[in-house]
C-alpha cells in the first residue's frame, strides 16, 4: 500500500517550482499541504491527516532538493556553445494550402545567399518564421498572398547548444526560462530542436539575455 510520503514525493517531484520554492522556505508548507490534500487522497484511497502530509513536506524537502537540484547543476554546467544573432524579423502567417510552396521558394532563395537565419514552426492553425532581415523582401514577395497575422523586426537570438541528455532531466527548460523571467526579459519567440535552444528577443535585450544564459549552471 502505498504510503502518505512516498505520494507527496511524487507529487513534488514532478513539480520542480514546488521542490526550489520550499527548499528555499517561500512557500508556506501547511498551505500547500491543504492544497495538495485532495490528490494525495484521491492516490492512497483514504482521508488523509493535514498534519501528516505537513511532515512529510517537510521531511522530503531536503534530500529532494539535494538529489534533484545536483543533477540539474550537473547537466547545466556542461552546456555547450552560445552563439548570437541579430537583424531577425519575425512572421507568423495563417495556415493555407498554398504556404508550403512560399516555403519553397524562399529556400530557394536561402540557398543562395549563404549564411542567414532561417526558422520554420508549423503550428496547428498557424505558422511562425523567424529569418534574417536581409530575406524580408523576399518573405514579404512570396507571402503576399497569404494572411499574416504578425510581423515584427529588430529582434535577434540567442542559441544554446544543450547537453545530451536534457531531454531526461525534468525542470531542465524550467531552469532556463526561470532565469530570464526573474531579469525581466520578455522572449518573443521560443525555438528548439533535441539538442539546441534558441530565444527570439527585441535587440535591446540581447546583451542582458546573453549574460544570464552565459551564467547559467555557473551559480
Amino acid at each position: 500500500m502505498v504510503s502518505i510520503a512516498q505520494v507527496v514525493e511524487d507529487i513534488v517531484k514532478h513539480k520542480p517550482y514546488l521542490t526550489e520554492s520550499l527548499a528555499g522556505g517561500i512557500i508556506n508548507v501547511s498551505a500547500l499541504a491543504r492544497q495538495i490534500q485532495g490528490e494525495v487522497e484521491a492516490k492512497i484511497g483514504k482521508k488523509a491527516n493535514q498534519g501528516a502530509i505537513v511532515m512529510a513536506l517537510n521531511r522530503l524537502t531536503p534530500s529532494l532538493q539535494l538529489r534533484e537540484q545536483e543533477q540539474l547543476n550537473n547537466l547545466l554546467s556542461t552546456m555547450g556553445d552560445i552563439i548570437l544573432r541579430s537583424n531577425l524579423c519575425d512572421y507568423t502567417f495563417k495556415n493555407s494550402s498554398t504556404l508550403l510552396d512560399c516555403h519553397i521558394k524562399v529556400l530557394e532563395n536561402v540557398t543562395k545567399r549563404g549564411e542567414v537565419f532561417y526558422t520554420m514552426v508549423q503550428g496547428v492553425f498557424e505558422t511562425n518564421i523567424v529569418v534574417s532581415d536581409v530575406l524580408e523582401e523576399s518573405i514579404d514577395r512570396y507571402f503576399k498572398d497569404e494572411l499574416c497575422l504578425f510581423k515584427r523586426s529588430g529582434l535577434s537570438s540567442v542559441t544554446l547548444k544543450l547537453p545530451k541528455d536534457n531531454t531526461c532531466q525534468p525542470g531542465f527548460y524550467y531552469s532556463i526560462v526561470k532565469e530570464l523571467a526573474w531579469e525581466g526579459i520578455n522572449l518573443m519567440e521560443v525555438v528548439s530542436s533535441t539538442n539546441e535552444f534558441t530565444v527570439v528577443v527585441d535587440n535591446d535585450l540581447i546583451d542582458k539575455t546573453f549574460v544570464v544564459l552565459k551564467n547559467i549552471g555557473r551559480k
